[in-house]
């Protein structure tokens, strides 16, 4: 693996299964040390054991990203630990409900935005003085989790787009605010990334219809250039390439990581 990261202090909110775990341990494997947050201890000190057997460096903070109060005091932990932070990954995600919008309370949609948008956008200015002072090496960069879903209309994603398309928005406005301070905002977009919730969303969607596996994973795979499902490594080493020098004037920008799945003129 390339040191892409070599002595980066990357900040990880959403270390949960398939790409938060793979986000961790690539970003390690690029040489970075790691701040960790999620609200599962387990989950967290299993996550940090990985970080540290690639010989970087792990700090677990079990929190709700949702809370303000947590959120400050993330931002003093993660500086006492390391004297600085050069990347903030908003990978955590709340399921919103996924029925047609106008049926849908209003409720529900606010407690996933909690998690979808207001915690990115808190979590972003708050670390946003420790981003600046890192930004003339280079490196100051926040990095918004999106979905391709942004381009669908289909009626039971309206929630999960409403939730994407705004992170999106917010990801653009931030990196002309953050831009003059030398930091730097990009979004990256996956499709259907092949790993374990969809492997066995695909097991429920082939014993429903009297299909196997590699029948759906083909349907699924079919509407991409390449005919296949990137995996969470893939999406994740394409997101932190983003986190690197190599991008060091890249922001603004959405990358869809979908196998080519959607052109975006």
């Amino acid at each position: 693996m390339v040191d892409l990261l070599t002595d980066k202090v990357v900040v990880l909110s959403g270390v949960g299964p398939g790409l938060g775990r793979s986000l961790g341990e690539e970003a390690a494997k690029m040489g970075a040390d790691l701040v960790l947050v999620s609200r599962t201890p387990k989950r967290l000190e299993k996550m940090a054991e990985v970080v540290r057997s690639h010989g970087r460096r792990a700090l677990v903070v079990p929190m709700d990203i949702t809370d303000e109060d947590q959120r400050k005091a993330l931002v003093e932990t993660a500086l006492a630990e390391f004297g600085k932070v050069d990347c903030l990954i908003n990978n955590a995600f709340g399921i919103p409900p996924m029925d047609p919008i106008s049926t849908l309370e209003l409720e529900g949609l606010r407690a996933a935005n909690e998690t979808n948008v207001f915690a990115p956008l808190r979590l972003s200015a708050l670390f946003a003085d420790a981003l600046a002072e890192t930004a003339d090496k280079p490196g100051g960069s926040i990095i918004m989790v999106n979905s391709c879903v942004v381009y669908s209309s289909q009626p039971e994603y309206s929630g999960y787009k409403l939730s994407k398309g705004t992170l999106k928005h917010l990801a653009s406005s931030l990196a002309t605010e953050l831009g003059p301070r030398g930091i730097r905002v990009n979004s990256v977009a996956p499709s259907y990334i092949y790993e374990d919730v969809n492997k066995a969303y695909f097991d429920w969607i082939a014993s429903e219809s009297g299909r196997t596996h590699e029948e759906v994973y083909a349907e699924k795979a079919a509407p991409t250039d390449l005919k296949r499902l990137a995996t969470p490594e893939e999406v994740a080493r394409a997101t932190l390439f983003l986190a690197s020098d190599l991008a060091g004037v890249v922001t603004g920008q959405m990358l869809n990581v979908d196998c080519g799945e959607f052109h975006v003129d």
